[in-house]
């Protein structure tokens, strides 16, 4: 399908791009590498009448430590983090995970800001931030502000970002030593997960679901039962508790519910092995 009509323009800063947002308001949306965007767009399911492209907010794509975080700027392409060394080193999960995204053509030109600021359930990279227990940096009119990862999805494709923000920033602890693993199960490569979990144990256990709700998940009954000393076994059987699996064309909500328990089972073996 071919979408609505819209005015284009390009934002030459982060600050250029909230004016832009404040200027137009609801009917505008942020394009970075249009990989989330313009299929809803094609297919009437968002009709923007103005795109700000901020794909050229060159200041806005950076892998960098800062004291015991990376921070990672929301338009770093998939790509760079899949072949940066400091997160290999720092935060290992992330480029393992993102080398998963799609193909090489995605991965050039999709942005881990955007995968987070698109808030879709089925994707893998905001898993992994809520796994980590990552921080998101969101820039409006007012100046800055940040939000835990546990508190930025609120529905199906709705984050906790104003009409007048964008996602500028993304910050995770280091963790050089941590065990962790990420799990996906799939029908075919490149395929969204049916369902997916990323893992990391670093003293605390930190546990993040695909595909299992209407927003991306923290397995907190599995995470708990870990602290509380529960085998992997025993903590496994709590993988589904509070998530709402869908039902749909590759697997019923049951099927999910299965999957998530022996996922959650293979992820923990692996961290803690």
């Amino acid at each position: 399908m071919i979408p609505a009509p819209f005015d284009y323009v390009r934002a030459g800063s982060a600050e250029e791009a909230v004016a832009l947002l404040v200027e137009h308001g609801d009917e505008a949306k942020l394009l970075a590498g249009g990989h989330s965007l313009l299929p809803l767009m094609k297919l009437r399911l968002a009709i923007p009448s103005v795109l700000i492209d901020v794909g050229r907010v060159h200041e806005l794509s950076f892998i960098e430590e800062q004291g015991d975080e990376v921070a990672i700027g929301a338009l770093t392409r998939h790509h760079d983090l899949e072949t940066s060394s400091l997160l290999k080193e720092q935060v290992p999960m992330l480029p393992y995970i993102a080398h998963q995204v799609g193909d090489p053509q995605v991965r050039h030109r999709g942005t881990l800001g955007g995968s987070l600021a698109h808030g879709d359930p089925a994707s893998d990279l905001p898993a992994a931030i809520l796994a980590l227990g990552g921080t998101l940096v969101a820039q409006g009119p007012g100046g800055r502000r940040e939000i835990a990862a546990v508190d930025f999805f609120k529905g199906f494709l709705e984050t906790a970002l104003a009409p007048d923000e964008m996602l500028v920033e993304i910050r995770v602890p280091k963790a050089p030593g941590a065990g962790w693993s990420f799990q996906k199960f799939n029908r075919r490569a490149q395929d969204w997960a049916i369902v997916g979990v990323a893992a990391v144990v670093n003293g605390t256990t930190g546990i993040a679901l695909v595909n299992m709700g209407s927003t991306p998940l923290r397995a907190t009954a599995v995470e708990a039962a870990v602290g509380g000393g529960a085998s992997v076994v025993e903590a496994a059987l709590l993988a589904a508790e509070g998530a709402d699996p869908p039902s749909d064309i590759n697997a019923s909500s049951e099927y999910r519910r299965h999957l998530a328990t022996v996922l959650v089972r293979r992820a923990l073996e692996e961290a803690t092995s």
